[in-house]
């Protein structure tokens, strides 16, 4: 449903966006991280055709957003991270103004806002003024207006921003709902969000794409694996004997506090290495306390790619080269 091949997006020397390919296809709720600068909504506006690339091709849908943007927009609800709202306007006549724009034919523009109001959870709130909304209620309406046409994509930047926990798991929980027939491509900076409903994850630091998965795969490559964690009783050095004896572990740590034992396996490829170390220290006669299988978490594979040694300082960003 996206695709997006050699995007560069430069401001004199400075490139804010660095040849990235990438295709986003239907149904997929694909996760677009990176830190501050890195040129994520830099790269969102290129494909709603809000900013004009400097190189490359955006297509959605099949259509060149270039060459026939029109027919490109009309395929998508884009939700900006600094939704612009008519404060005096109410909700509902806000949303209905929206689908005339959009080109809802009339007679559908009644169910269609009623519709986004449910799903963004602002019916309450549909004949109050726009202006004299909270931030987290003027957020949920930039979704309502994404939804409002119904696109089959979705483009959503920041959208759980200015959110209370109840409301981040409703725009979680819809996201889940929409991506069983929509195209989700979703940019924030909550990592536990994105491993909770994400399918993918692109990853971009400094304008470069530098990394494309889904999250447990990006896990395992940061490790080479799965890291296991133990506490038992005994001997160090009987544990250190009864683990050498289990094929493709490597220790990573092992040390005893009095009679306490503490150490962190490396497990490779082993699937079944949490059960091994189980039996390998029962038959030692040694008493575990814990056996705890752990992975790198997706905050620490986005720090391990996005922390690299700064590079030289560029010229000052305009304000739209930002993220």
């Amino acid at each position: 449903m996206i695709r997006v091949e050699n995007l560069t997006k430069s401001y004199g020397r400075h490139e804010a966006v660095r040849g990235l390919d990438f295709e986003v296809p239907k149904g997929q709720v694909c996760g677009f991280l990176g830190p501050n600068g890195a040129g994520k909504s830099t790269t969102l506006r290129m494909i709603t055709g809000f900013l004009a690339p400097t190189t490359g091709t955006v297509r959605i849908g099949g259509v060149d957003a270039l060459e026939d943007p029109i027919a490109a927009r009309r395929q998508i609800g884009y939700m900006p991270e600094a939704c612009p709202l008519y404060p005096e306007m109410r909700v509902a006549e806000y949303l209905r103004y929206r689908a005339e724009l959009k080109g809802v034919p009339r007679a559908s523009i009644p169910p269609r806002v009623a519709r986004a109001l449910e799903q963004a959870a602002v019916a309450d709130v549909e004949g109050r003024i726009i202006g004299q909304l909270s931030k987290g209620y003027r957020q949920r309406v930039g979704l309502a207006d994404a939804l409002v046409a119904d696109p089959p994509i979705l483009i959503l930047d920041e959208p759980t921003a200015g959110l209370d926990p109840n409301q981040i798991r409703q725009v979680r929980d819809l996201v889940g709902e929409l991506a069983k027939d929509k195209t989700v491509l979703l940019s924030t900076h909550i990592l536990p969000e994105v491993e909770a409903i994400c399918d993918r994850v692109l990853i971009l630091a400094k304008g470069k794409m530098v990394s494309d998965g889904d999250p447990q795969t990006l896990r395992a490559r940061l490790t080479g694996g799965e890291t296991i964690r133990f506490e038992g009783r005994g001997a160090e050095g009987a544990f250190r004997a009864a683990l050498a004896k289990v094929d493709g572990l490597a220790v990573l740590r092992l040390a005893a506090d009095g009679p306490i034992v503490r150490g962190e396996l490396d497990a490779g490829g082993v699937t079944d290495a949490a059960e091994r170390v189980f039996r390998a220290v029962a038959d030692a006669g040694l008493a575990l306390r814990e056996l705890r299988p752990k992975q790198a978490s997706l905050e620490d594979v986005f720090a391990d790619l996005t922390t690299a040694e700064p590079a030289a300082p560029a010229a000052p960003a305009r304000r739209d080269e930002e993220e």
